[in-house]
């Protein structure tokens, strides 16, 4: 095993991972224009260039919205380091405390969430977090608007919310917009407390510990927080107030967090959140807008939101595109979740143009595309570890099956599943007995029939035709592999 060789690490620019195909290093360029770093059309061509003079001539950009170079050696990932710090590209380091693609000039978003995401990155610093933490721990901050975070995992996520007092915070954790576990709803400076302790707690830890290791001891301890600093019982700083044997929170002895009496020992089960249940945040989310087409911003100047096909492209393909958008006026391209890129600054009769382009290039250009709803690694033979071709076998798929993709899909080349790390609804897997099918689960999972690698899309085939076949009126494809069940749907793809 060589020094690039672990897996589950951040391969940042200066700690490339290896993998099937060789290096890979991942970048953050900060978002927010050339003068601060963001990629201007000339800044993501000279990136692109270097990508293609020392990788492999694949670019991706991942569902969390980083941008991605493969096929590097250890003496190209060098040259490629000193080329893009000679381009002036400023990444992000650290703890990674992420704000959505539009912050700060959404006109639709609750409250501009980088004030904050910043004061959480200070306090992280000044606590010496940054080297605790492991590299996959993450903070989502989202100020709501157009294109949300609800779709992006975090160990912490931060959501504003508008309520009779003003702007408010639901501070989760562990999850996305969907099924994190809600905390507390509190005011900014409170929310930014919660989370620096929740990540603290997390280093107490280890390095390979997230959100999801904490006790509900622990879970409790943070909730109560909001009560403590209600009662102006909190400490200036969170971090004298975790206890080092059981990282957690140290209540008042003499305050009860709920009604205020003396009591001789604190309440064991403080409230959560005032907001619990419906109207919680806890069912919300996981339905966020997809980060293309057309989004309008102050002064109707639109920007407009172009996706890679399972997030990757030819190098090449990416620089023509960025070519075009020079041309007609673009002045900013920034990445978003979704493996998406947002073109800003042009002239709003630019945007069919530069769509058309993007079309003829082969990149997605509407939501509705299919192939937005599939996951497929580079896979065979881009990838040493890939047992199938997935972009072949998901490129047939979205094709001939178009109607019954409302669903997740997930093509992986081996068990690993880098394209889509969670469960799917329908995940072919390669592997040595050939093409597995995984039915709601992760790559890992025991496929539930198989089929020869050529074949899987056919396979597929099969299972959309029982769903033509299978489903009610106004019944979703989703809903109608659910019922089919896993023997159901495995018959279905093993048929010839």
């Amino acid at each position: 095993m060589n020094a690039y060789s672990r897996r589950g690490a951040c391969p940042a620019l200066s700690a490339p991972m290896q993998t099937g195909d060789g290096l890979l290093v991942r970048l953050n360029p900060v978002a927010g224009g050339p003068s601060s770093g963001g990629l201007s059309p000339k800044l993501l061509i000279g990136l692109a260039e270097s990508a293609l003079r020392h990788g492999n001539g694949i670019m991706e950009v991942t569902a969390r919205g980083s941008l991605q170079i493969r096929g590097l050696t250890t003496q190209s990932a060098t040259l490629l380091a000193k080329e893009v710090d000679a381009l002036g590209i400023v990444v992000r380091t650290g703890v990674p405390v992420e704000t959505g693609p539009l912050a700060g000039i959404d006109p639709q978003e609750i409250v501009d969430p980088r004030p904050l995401a910043d004061r959480i990155r200070e306090a992280v610093e000044d606590a010496g977090l940054s080297q605790r933490l492991g590299p996959k721990v993450s903070v989502v901050v989202d100020g709501g608007g157009q294109l949300t975070m609800d779709a992006v995992t975090a160990d912490v996520r931060l959501k504003a919310a508008s309520t009779e007092a003003g702007i408010r915070w639901r501070v989760s954790v562990a999850g996305d917009g969907r099924n994190a576990r809600l905390l507390a709803v509190a005011d900014e400076g409170v929310a930014r407390d919660i989370a620096v302790a929740a990540l603290r707690m997390i280093a107490e830890k280890g390095r390979d510990a997230h959100a999801r290791d904490l006790s509900e001891r622990q879970l409790v301890s943070l909730a109560g927080w909001l009560c403590l600093t209600s009662l102006r019982e909190a400490p200036p700083s969170v971090l004298p107030d975790i206890s080092p044997s059981r990282g957690e929170i140290t209540w008042s002895p003499t305050v009860s967090p709920i009604s205020g009496a003396a009591k001789e020992k604190p309440t064991s089960k403080p409230p959560i959140s005032p907001l619990e249940g419906e109207m919680s945040g806890r069912t919300e989310g996981g339905a966020s807008r997809k980060p293309i087409g057309l989004f309008p911003l102050a002064g109707d100047v639109p920007t407009l939101g172009i996706g890679l096909p399972y997030g990757s492209m030819p190098t090449e393909r990416l620089i023509a595109l960025a070519q075009s958008a020079l041309t007609l006026g673009t002045s900013e391209i920034r990445l978003a979740p979704g493996r998406a890129l947002l073109f800003l600054g042009q002239p709003p009769a630019a945007n069919p143009s530069l769509q058309q382009t993007a079309a003829t290039l082969g990149f997605v250009t509407a939501p509705t595309d299919p192939r937005t709803r599939i996951a497929a690694c580079p896979g065979a033979p881009a990838c040493a570890s890939g047992r199938i071709a997935t972009r072949d076998i998901a490129e047939a798929i979205a094709t001939e099956n178009a109607d019954s993709l409302d669903f997740t899909l997930h093509v992986s080349g081996c068990a690993k599943g880098c394209a889509h790390p969670g469960p799917a609804a329908l995940t072919v897997v390669g592997g040595e007995n050939g093409a597995g099918l995984v039915v709601n689960a992760t790559a890992k999972a025991l496929p539930a029939g198989y089929r020869p690698g050529y074949d899987a899309a056919r396979g597929i085939g099969r299972v959309a035709a029982a769903i033509r076949s299978a489903r009610y009126q106004g019944e979703t494809a989703a809903a109608c592999l659910t019922r089919l069940g896993p023997a159901g749907i495995a018959e279905a793809y093993r048929q010839e």
